[in-house]
């Protein structure tokens, strides 16, 4: 860990460079308008995470205002002194997808790639977890995690505005690593399994969560051109597969533990999130294709272990 703490500060300060995003000093500005009020109640074991300190409907409009500065939401929910943030997706139905499969997060140090604003990042916390440290280039994720945290108080989570590639190889300092929603936008499947296992400790856990396909082992979509109207979309295998390739990159235990398609229950366009959502990704016809005429997404959460 002592290595990659060495190169932070230079890579935070190039992450944080008004070049990088032009909309930086806006989000920044709405961050420096948050007022400061001690939540006197902060649960992180609740789908909509909770944090309230009793402020008055003054500070709480100047608040909702802030906080909308930073639109699109599009992980949570969270309820933050009674502003409910209807987030794109219900993280929280994927975070009780998988929480009663892996191993117990009590005590232990945990990376979350590809965090987003980091509302998994919490309910790790809340599960026990000693470390929670996210990583996501998204410099609006960022905000809003510091949004969030600005009103939470001291905790040990962090989200920081690096990928993968930021953190250095073989670093074997975490007990669990997820990736969730990040392989099928990788261009390397092989490189992101094996790089996430250089981020691991001998024995600890990787929970991967995933677009997948039904098919054999050995079938791939790989998309030509948009999937979902989403660009960066590069391989989306069967289960069988991707359990193939995890003990290929010699992980051990591998195991799926959920498959689910998504649905508008769990990513839809709500007042937090304007932009075009699931729905309009889909054939209007045939909702079993997307409007490439594409099989619909289907998720799955796949478990194992580090040699």
């Amino acid at each position: 860990m002592r290595t990659w703490l060495g190169r932070l500060p230079s890579q935070l300060e190039t992450a944080f460079g008004s070049e990088r995003h032009g909309d930086w000093p806006v989000w920044q500005a709405a961050l420096d308008r948050l007022p400061r009020i001690e939540a006197s109640k902060v649960d992180l074991n609740v789908d909509a995470i909770f944090i309230d300190g009793g402020c008055g409907e003054v500070h709480r409009n100047l608040i909702e205002d802030q906080l909308r500065r930073l639109h699109p939401w599009r992980k949570g929910p969270y309820t933050i002194h009674g502003i409910h943030i209807d987030t794109e997706w219900r993280s929280d139905l994927k975070w009780h997808r998988l929480k009663d499969h892996i191993q117990s997060l009590e005590g232990r140090t945990v990376l979350d790639v590809g965090c987003g604003n980091g509302y998994h990042a919490w309910r790790m916390l809340g599960c026990g977890a000693e470390l929670v440290i996210g990583i996501d280039p998204t410099l609006l994720s960022v905000a809003q995690f510091m949004a969030v945290k600005h009103f939470a108080g001291d905790f040990p989570v962090y989200v920081l505005p690096l990928g993968i590639e930021d953190v250095p190889p073989n670093l074997r300092a975490f007990d669990t690593v997820f990736s969730m929603g990040v392989f099928y936008h990788r261009r390397s499947p092989f490189d992101h399994l094996l790089e996430l296992k250089g981020c691991l400790r001998p024995g600890g856990e990787l929970v991967l969560e995933t677009l997948i396909i039904e098919g054999e082992q050995g079938q791939v979509l790989v998309p030509e051109g948009r999937y979902a109207q989403m660009r960066n979309v590069w391989f989306i295998p069967s289960c069988s597969t991707l359990l193939s390739w995890l003990r290929r990159c010699g992980y051990r235990n591998v195991q799926i533990v959920d498959v689910t398609k998504t649905t508008s229950e769990e990513q839809r366009s709500t007042d937090w999130m304007r932009f075009q959502s699931l729905s309009d990704f889909l054939d209007p016809v045939n909702p079993e294709l997307t409007v490439e005429g594409l099989p619909a997404p289907v998720r799955a959460v796949f478990i194992a272990e580090s040699p």
